[in-house]
């Protein structure tokens, strides 16, 4: 019995890091219930459609990073005669530990129409330009969450002159309450971590 000790002893030691490694590019409880209302967002080779984490293999992380433009929205449950903002932040901007940079605009998108968001297609009016993920080396994963809110009809969205200088330490919420967008009527959102980590 003594002999056998040692071997249980590694045998345990490795499904202790197997797990361990299984569960690194989890998601916590609280990104899985992030996601709600039917939003897609559409990449290549990625269809997001509940929370997630953009994996490594097929050098996804490095595409949606580097090579991918714009994805593709699509939301089924859009009325056709309403119109949507579509907002792209990061909250964990530099990292998720430290988010002095947070809010991060990735993109902002105002008058998309419903019928074309229910065909998968964004015309809108671009307040600003589509950036892709680009989490710095050693800053962990990022969340890149996706707001789609009901935009008011007598309530055209603007940024102020302050937020066009800058993407980052965009005050969210108050551009929220200035445009009374309420609650958006569906999120999702993705993971990532620079690819060359």
């Amino acid at each position: 019995m003594t002999l056998l000790a040692p071997f249980f002893f590694l045998f345990a030691l490795n499904l202790r890091l197997l797990h361990v490694e299984a569960t690194r590019d989890t998601l916590t409880s609280v990104d899985a219930s992030f996601c709600h209302g039917g939003l897609e967002v559409i990449y290549p080779e990625v269809d997001i459609d509940k929370c997630l984490i953009i994996p490594k293999k097929l050098k996804l992380r490095e595409k949606v990073s580097t090579v991918w433009k714009a994805p593709q929205i699509y939301f089924s449950r859009a009325q056709k005669n309403k119109m949507y903002v579509l907002v792209m932040v990061d909250p964990d901007a530099p990292s998720r530990s430290e988010q002095t940079s947070a809010y991060w605009r990735h993109w902002l998108v105002m008058d998309i129409q419903g019928k074309a968001l229910k065909r998968g297609e964004r015309q809108g009016t671009t307040l600003t330009d589509y950036h892709p993920p680009t989490p710095p080396q050693k800053s962990g994963f990022h969340r890149y969450q996706f707001l789609l809110f009901e935009q008011l009809p007598d309530k055209p969205v603007s940024l102020t002159k302050q937020e066009k200088l800058s993407r980052g330490k965009w005050d969210f919420q108050a551009f929220i309450k200035r445009f009374d967008l309420s609650e958006p009527v569906a999120t999702v959102q993705f993971l990532t971590q620079n690819y060359k980590d």
